[in-house]
């Protein structure tokens, strides 16, 4: 979907992560081969966004599913980023409960909140884009849902 974006932002974030990613799938595959530690250890992705996330709703105008090539835009493409990062960390968490080696099992572990951490990115962008918009409780309301949870009182019972 590459060729489908126009904004020059997430052009940037998408070579970023493809270039992380492309570093972790060959230190997976370079633990897979020899079963030690990986020449190239498990990076931290460190995301450009700021952290300002934009609360409230404003009208946007009805949403269809694209119908051809031509309809795919930014919304789109940050969508499909979403979705392969959110995937990604769903497989990584399910494979690194599994993975019998050691190294193997801590560089899928280790991964994990690399994921996170780009599909956070993915999602301030469509946040600050408004094609990810999130709503904004009343005061009371938020109030209420604070004070709707307390701790357990004493100990659980064995």
């Amino acid at each position: 979907y590459e060729q489908h974006i126009q904004d020059p932002e997430l052009n940037t974030m998408l070579q970023q992560h493809k270039t992380f990613i492309t570093q972790l799938y060959n230190t997976i595959v370079d633990t897979l081969k020899t079963g030690q530690d990986p020449a190239v250890k498990t990076q931290v992705y460190k995301m450009s966004q700021n952290n300002d996330v934009l609360y409230g709703m404003q009208p946007t105008q009805p949403k269809s599913p694209a119908q051809n090539v031509n309809e795919i835009n930014d919304q789109c493409v940050s969508s499909f980023m979403m979705g392969i990062l959110k995937s990604s960390a769903s497989a990584f968490t399910t494979t690194s409960l599994e993975t019998t080696n050691p190294v193997l099992r801590r560089v899928f572990a280790d991964s994990i909140p690399n994921l996170i951490e780009m599909a956070y990115e993915v999602f301030l962008y469509q946040n600050k884009h408004q094609y990810y918009q999130v709503p904004q409780l009343k005061p009371q309301d938020m109030q209420n849902y604070l004070n709707s949870f307390g701790p357990v009182q004493g100990t659980m019972p064995h």
